[in-house]
């Protein structure tokens, strides 16, 4: 079981040019995005969230449950779903502006307990910080690190939602010896600050940095530097793509048995070059339509 702890929200997505354009819901959330994309790949996987009663929370419910995710983790407030209006750049890239307020996702509490069967835990994003649920996920993380439990973090920065950079960068730090497998952009990567071989000797046993359309590159704590290119296509948009690669690598490492630190360190040349080779590919197809609508195992078979 790979568990998907985080927001579960609603992106609103522009029809058109200009600030008045129409606006098309659609189901989304960083960790939302990778538990529906690792469901869509073949893995046992459950979310770990807390979700709206409204409508729009039922609707991203039925999809993880439509997708085979276990859902038994989540739970449930009155309180309505978080909004996220976006803002896709001619280029297909995404920004974004969130209504939060007194929302659902962020009243979530650590539970007593991670599903049965867990072998990772996936964070990030915009549950990182949100409090008090900020607080309660950063509990999740250091309790299933210090359970043996396989954690990975993308960040992904969100930073019209943190009121204090300097404060959030420390806490990033704070969390690397807890981390097994730390990616994130480059933007995201720029913001923060540091290298990998810095985020490295804090803890994590290996980084991968997304650059876009130019591919991957993972740094392992033995020194080595892997690097692959990305998969070209006719992009519609970006929104999705991160978390896709997230869901393919935690995939792809459960695939060869290898979520652990010292796994990672055993994979070589050719294991990175395959993982971070399927993960561009999986991404690839998200950008190729429109909305967060990661692959299918079948579309990336050979």
């Amino acid at each position: 079981m790979i568990v998907a702890a985080g927001e579960a929200l609603i992106d609103l997505v522009p029809q058109g040019a200009g600030a008045l354009a129409a606006l098309q819901p659609a189901l989304g959330g960083g960790p939302y995005n990778t538990a529906v994309a690792l469901g869509r790949l073949g893995s046992p996987a459950a979310f770990c969230s807390r979700v709206s009663y409204d409508a729009f929370g039922e609707a991203l419910l039925d999809r993880l449950r439509e997708t085979g995710v276990d859902v038994a983790s989540v739970q449930r407030g009155t309180e309505p779903t978080t909004l996220a209006v976006a803002t896709v750049g001619e280029d297909g890239s995404a920004a974004y502006s969130f209504y939060v307020d007194g929302t659902a996702d962020r009243l979530f509490t650590a539970p007593s307990a991670l599903p049965p069967g867990t072998r990772a835990v996936s964070f990030g994003t915009c549950s990182l910080v949100l409090e008090p649920g900020a607080s309660a996920y950063e509990e999740l993380m250091r309790s299933a690190d210090a359970q043996g439990v396989f954690t990975a973090l993308d960040p992904n920065i969100r930073a019209g939602l943190i009121p204090d950079a300097d404060a959030y960068r420390a806490r990033f730090k704070s969390w690397l010896p807890s981390v097994t497998l730390l990616k994130l952009s480059e933007e995201d990567a720029r913001w923060l600050g540091g290298t990998p071989q810095e985020w490295l000797a804090a803890g994590p046993a290996a980084v991968v940095i997304t650059h876009g359309g130019d591919g991957l590159t993972a740094f392992t704590a033995d020194g080595g530097t892997y690097t692959v290119p990305g998969e070209r296509v006719d992009v519609v948009d970006t929104i999705g793509a991160g978390d896709t690669v997230n869901a393919a690598l935690l995939h792809g490492l459960a695939v060869r048995d290898a979520l652990s630190g010292r796994a990672l360190a055993a994979l070589g040349p050719d294991g990175w070059t395959e993982l971070l080779g399927f993960a561009a590919r999986a991404a690839a197809v998200t950008c190729s339509r429109a909305g967060a609508e990661p692959p299918y195992a079948h579309e990336l078979d050979g």
